[in-house]
């Protein structure tokens, strides 16, 4: 079968039993701060597991595409190097909220995997959690018994909590899990050894497909369990080894799921992949291998994080998928020899293959491979300059070991790779020091993880039952009581509380917008609320402390002001986004924004900068619509087909229930949750302050409104009146800075002319101070001249003859500058580098710099360093 086929008869299967099909969630987690990506197929439902929401139905069955490189399950460092770990994977489910329970799930998981898909029932095996006396949890003996109907015992191995106790974090519903696994391989193989033996032993045919987990425990944060409400069953099957088992393979690399991939990065290289079949393949076939897998498995990771709204970026999550891609582009540079952008051609073939099933990878196919590419070619630059600098430090290391702090300082800040370092060194009979390197990326990691170490309580539940409900669209201010309050204790933030209400009028960040702050107000005290998050389906409001009476009554009071002003950034950005559709092109989507009260920030996909002319036309559509004092037309809970059928438009990466709240200005109309003005009047003003790229093909926009436009204005209004005094109140300012700039090319003009000649002067007395340093025409020395001028010199005294090495020193407007020029024969013959020379030199000016071979200059901070420098210049040639 065909990976899609299997795809499909998974769905179908379950459909049949009563199951509700979903769609996956994005990849990029939006509403869940605990995960920095979706890293299983139930992270989309623990507002469920949790009693938080209600399921639109008891049983839902889906395909959820994950994302597993960070935190606890983290399998990037073993993606290529084995052929059945990933980055990005989809995982088959199917849920029970609430309904049936292991005497269902069991057996459907059988008769799916040996009825429909006739697999042979010798090669599976099947475990039960064996029980643990100090969870207080017994052996999980119904489903011992289930098993039994369909298994012989000695294939039904009993598990330890580490293999058969599933739990996603510290903290959050678990319970014992049941898992298949197949023995996937030949026949004398299993003669030989018994396949009971190699389950969990990280074998790579004998592999776990399908975990059953079976929801009936909360962990809280002091480790103890207690019984959830009701009993769940969450199944995750991993797709790709589903495939494997299928299609009769015995590596997820050979199945149909990622030989379009390899075939064409086979196309593109020339170098060939060698099937899991092929055994004794050589060291360097083996490279090759290698390198292929991670680069297949990387662009899929890459390709749908940015398609769900995830670009590359230094922080976060966009950190994340900048290392993915880099470490795809690294292996192919070092094991492929692709020097130049390649991995980009390949979203083509994902999204042909993928595209049926996941709609967004074709419709942001040019977005992908745009930021791809722009990604590689940027790192390839990286690189490199990382060859460079490390060709420095091979120059600057006495023996035959490079320090191992310097080879982390080229990964750290240049993303240059250990193992490349490791490979060039090699190849000069050199080696690094690991112990040096491994001490100080785990300092590096000690302070990272210092930084954003979290202790969390338990919720103490004040109300039980009780569920949450927003009223902040109708008012800022509203009765409460609080029905939860939770510890949160972080290095950055200190200690923090998060405080459930029962009907809130706070708005909790989101689409963009940032969350409400406020009080909270009893007839003694006031709490200050300094901010406002959403966390599976529940509403937090942050305080620096508690109220001294928690069960007491309170009026939660937003602060209109703050949300006055976000209201008119966001209804701002609804018209902006009308209006750069209208005027650049219906290509132009939302990639992301933030609204805050001073102003507004909007991503866009497009792939030229705006010009003037475009920037001008946006802020007259946006103001034009402003002065057409247009309502808003708030419809809350709407059917999405309906909305999208009636013009709405659907942010990509959002997930959307079956009822949306579409907010209409005019002929703006968009799906949102967050805060709007009553008419585009109230937003006075809009102001576009900045227009630049963020990403290949993203382009950001900065603006302002309301209060904001007035303080530009006015500040704009005062920097003319000063322009004006300097000018000496000219009638015409204009023609005044015009006549000014004129006046000032002249004499520029002038005085390079001036320069040029007083550099010919100098030329004549300087060739006269030129000494001989073993065979070296030798001069460093104090010129009272320009950078510019310097370097003039340096040309003008290097056509004196040969071997000659200068280093001039300017200090123009108190600002050290050294340049050194060395002739090409010296370079040539003895060795030197002026860059190197600079960056040596340069320190004695705190500073640095670098250049050619031949000529390069440093700059720095310290004046009364210079002396020193050119001291020390003649060590170069001694």
């Amino acid at each position: 079968m065909k990976s899609q086929d299997i795809r499909k008869a998974y769905l179908q299967f379950f459909e049949s039993k009563g199951h509700l099909i979903v769609p996956s969630a994005p990849i990029v987690l939006k509403d869940d701060p605990t995960l920095m990506f979706n890293n299983s197929g139930m992270a989309q439902f623990k507002e469920y597991f949790l009693g938080n929401a209600t399921p639109k139905s008891n049983r839902i069955a889906d395909t959820q595409k994950c994302l597993r490189v960070s935190g606890k399950h983290n399998d990037l460092e073993d993606v290529g190097f084995d052929t059945y770990h990933h980055t990005m994977f989809e995982m088959l489910g199917n849920w029970s909220f609430g309904d049936y329970f292991k005497k269902e799930a069991l057996p459907w998981a059988w008769e799916f995997l040996t009825d429909v898909l006739k697999l042979d029932n010798d090669r599976l095996y099947v475990s039960v959690f064996e029980g643990n006396e100090e969870e207080n949890v017994p052996f999980d003996q119904e489903a011992f018994d289930i098993w039994k109907q369909f298994v012989p015992e000695d294939r039904i191995i009993l598990g330890n909590k580490k293999d058969n106790f599933w739990e996603m974090g510290d903290q959050g519903p678990c319970g014992p899990c049941s898992e298949i696994h197949i023995d996937l391989r030949t026949d004398a193989q299993r003669a030989a050894v018994s396949g009971r033996s190699l389950v969990n032993a990280d074998h790579p045919q004998v592999v776990e497909i399908w975990n059953n987990v079976f929801m009936e425990f909360n962990r809280k944060a002091d480790g103890s369990l207690e019984k959830l409400p009701a009993q769940h069953v969450d199944t995750g099957m991993g797709f790709e080894r589903l495939c494997m088992a299928m299609q009769d393979v015995t590596s997820n690399y050979d199945t149909d799921v990622f030989t379009p991939l390899i075939e064409k990065i086979e196309e593109i290289t020339g170098y060939r992949y060698s099937s899991n079949e092929i055994i004794d393949v050589s060291e360097e076939q083996n490279k090759t291998n290698i390198a292929i897998r991670v680069i297949v498995d990387h662009v899929r990771a890459v390709a749908f994080a940015i398609a769900d709204g995830q670009l590359p970026s230094n922080t976060g999550a966009g950190y994340v998928i900048r290392r993915i891609l880099r470490r795809a582009i690294r292996y192919g540079f070092t094991f492929l020899n692709t020097k130049e952008a390649f991995i980009y051609k390949l979203v083509t073939v994902l999204a042909d293959q993928m595209g049926d099933f996941f709609p967004e990878i074709k419709s942001q196919q040019n977005l992908v491979t745009n930021v791809i590419r722009e990604e590689e070619a940027s790192f390839l630059r990286t690189l490199d300059q990382g060859l460079q600098l490390l060709e420095n430090v091979i120059a600057a290391t006495k023996g035959n070991e490079v320090s191992g702090v310097k080879a982390f300082e080229l990964y750290d800040t240049f993303g240059f790779p250990k193992d490349l370092t490791a490979l060039i060194l090699k190849e000069k009979g050199m080696t690094f020091n690991e112990a040096e390197f491994d001490a100080s990326m785990q300092a590096q990691k000690t302070r990272s993880r210092a930084a954003s170490e979290v202790s969390t309580e338990d919720w103490s539940v004040l109300i039980p039952g009780n569920v949450e409900t927003f009223v902040g669209y109708d008012q800022a201010e509203n009765e409460v009581k609080i029905t939860r309050i939770r510890k949160v204790d972080s290095k950055k933030d200190g200690v923090l509380y998060q405080i459930v209400l029962d009907a809130t009028p706070f708005y909790p960040e989101g689409g963009g917008q940032v969350g409400d702050k406020g009080s909270l107000v009893s007839a003694n005290e006031t709490i200050e609320i300094i901010d406002t998050k959403k966390e599976n389906n529940l509403i937090l409001h942050f305080a620096k402390k508690l109220p001294e009476n928690i069960n007491g009554s309170f009026v939660a009071q937003v602060n209109q002001d703050l949300r006055r002003l976000s209201s008119r950034n966001h209804s701002a950005t609804h018209l902006m986004h009308q209006a750069l559709r209208s005027i650049l092109g219906t290509h132009v989507e939302q990639k992301g924004s933030l609204v805050n009260p001073n102003y507004l920030r909007f991503d866009f996909s497009h792939f030229a900068k705006m010009t003037e002319n475009e920037l001008q036309e946006v802020e007259q559509f946006v103001n034009a619509r402003i002065q057409d004092q247009l309502p808003l037309i708030e419809r809350r809970s709407i059917p999405i087909q309906q909305a999208l059928d009636e013009g709405a438009m659907a942010l990509f990466g959002e997930k959307y229930g079956d009822s949306v709240r579409a907010i209409k200005f005019g002929e703006s109309i968009e799906l949102c949750g967050g805060i709007h003005v009553n008419n585009t009047a109230d937003i006075w003003h809009f102001k576009i302050v900045s227009e630049g790229a963020v990403a290949a093909g993203i382009r950001r926009i900065e603006a302002i409104t309301s209060d904001a436009v007035k303080a530009f204005f006015a500040s704009q209004e005062t920097t003319l009146g000063e322009i004006k005094v300097a000018l000496k109140n000219p009638q015409d300012v204009i023609k005044a800075v015009h006549s000014l700039q004129e006046d000032n090319a002249k004499l520029k003009k002038q005085l390079e002319a001036l320069l040029k000649d007083k550099a010919k002067n100098m030329k004549g007395e300087l060739a006269q101070e030129l000494q001989e340093v073993n065979g070296v025409q030798f001069l460093a020395t104090q010129v009272d001249l320009s950078p510019e001028g310097a370097k003039d010199l340096a040309y003008e005294l290097g056509t004196l003859g040969t071997n000659i090495f200068l280093v001039l020193a300017t200090a123009d407007e108190n600002k050290p500058m050294l340049s050194c020029y060395i002739s090409k024969e010296l370079v040539a013959d003895k060795g030197l580098n002026a860059g190197q020379v600079v960056r040596e030199l340069g320190k004695f000016i705190q500073g640095g710099g670098g250049g050619q071979p031949f000529f390069a200059t440093a700059g720095g901070k310290k004046v009364e360093g210079i002396q020193e420098a050119l001291t020390h210049a003649i060590d170069f040639i001694k």
